[in-house]
């Protein structure tokens, strides 16, 4: 399989560099080819601009319209298409970051707002004009994984933890990104504890880190929700029929 490893972090030394390269190596020494995307050492720019899409700036940038429209008419940025090319050859893609402020680094956050553009990310057409998205686009097929590390113990991001638990602090980029745009996301691999990590803690980590890539193709994924898939009324409002009396972000889930 081929296998996108896009990573974050501004140290190749750092724990999550050395889970990397070993994970890599996994990989390889598994079948697997893997590319890889180190935005750090790539010096990636996070930033949209009218220059990504060779626009005019003596006109107004319509960053949605302006990027469909470089996607079709090969006027993108090569960086950007170069990572859209790794996209759609990918069988399984895996974002690996430290988890900076509850969320990925912003380095990373710039990869997903400049690499899914409409046409390519959202904004995906169905024959009867509908919107693919929601379990359904592009990238339906493509396996999602997140592996992140954290300084605090993982018992402050179980169900009643205090920093929330990690599903729903990750339901933006799991639900919100790799769902919106079709692929199927696995349960996240959590390094907890990064900044008291021992050399067992790391030896366990990685032999963690291995055994969910070696069921990487076979985990069962979250059981988000459809979008087209009869649950949710005319509006996108969850039918009162699922999930009765619950709200927030855990009804989205069977």
């Amino acid at each position: 399989m081929n296998i996108l490893w896009v990573s974050a972090h501004p140290d190749p030394r750092s724990l999550n560099g050395s889970l990397r390269d070993s994970a890599l190596k996994w990989l390889a020494g598994a079948g697997h080819t893997a590319m890889e995307s180190d935005l750090y050492r790539m010096g990636w720019n996070p930033v949209v601009t009218a220059e990504d899409y060779a626009h005019d700036p003596a006109h107004r940038l319509h960053v949605a319209t302006a990027s469909s429209t470089a996607l079709a008419g090969g006027t993108i940025a090569a960086d950007i298409a170069a990572e859209q090319d790794k996209v759609r050859r990918a069988d399984a893609v895996v974002l690996q970051f430290p988890l900076w402020w509850f969320s990925m680094p912003a380095i990373m956050k710039g990869w997903v707002d400049r690499v899914f553009v409409e046409g390519f990310g959202y904004g995906i057409r169905k024959a009867d004009g509908g919107t693919r998205r929601y379990g359904d686009g592009l990238l339906a097929g493509t396996r999602a994984l997140i592996v992140t590390s954290m300084g605090g113990s993982e018992h402050t991001v179980s169900p009643r933890g205090i920093n929330g638990s990690l599903d729903e602090l990750l339901f933006p980029i799991q639900h919100g990104f790799f769902w919106y745009t079709g692929m199927s996301v696995l349960p996240p691999v959590l390094i907890p504890s990064a900044d008291r990590m021992t050399d067992d803690g790391y030896a366990a980590a990685e032999t963690h880190l291995q055994a969910r890539l070696a069921t990487l193709f076979s985990d069962r994924p979250i059981p988000y929700r459809t979008q087209n898939g009869g649950e949710y009324d005319a509006n996108f409002v969850l039918d009162d029929t699922h999930a009765p009396g619950e709200s927030g972000l855990r009804v989205h889930t069977r």
